[in-house]
């Protein structure tokens, strides 16, 4: 089953923000890599944002977990974080294009 991570933080510097998350997306393919992202940007709260990361199992999640080029990448996350991160971990049980 599929495995998506929501990552939900506020930062004032998002252009770099997106840079890192685009890096991480560059990384897809590797063995436990993400297979696919999205950055959202919440219209209420400017500084808001959520990085949904899919992987293709919990497992493969975890894996990239363990790689120490995630444990960096993370360490750039909290750098450009206004607080703490909040991590949700989600099972995919549907999704699909509607048009």
């Amino acid at each position: 089953m599929k495995f998506v991570q929501i990552i939900d933080f506020e930062t004032d510097r998002p252009e770099e923000m997106q840079q890192l998350i685009e890096e991480a997306g560059r990384s897809a393919g590797r063995t436990g890599g993400p297979t696919r992202s999205m950055l959202l940007k919440d219209r209420d709260r400017p500084n808001r944002y959520l990085a949904l990361i899919e992987f293709a199992s919990f497992e493969e999640a975890m894996r990239n977990s363990d790689d120490p080029e995630t444990s960096r990448m993370a360490e750039r996350l909290d750098a450009l974080s206004l607080d703490e991160r909040v991590f949700t971990n989600c099972d995919l049980v549907d999704a699909r294009d509607l048009e």
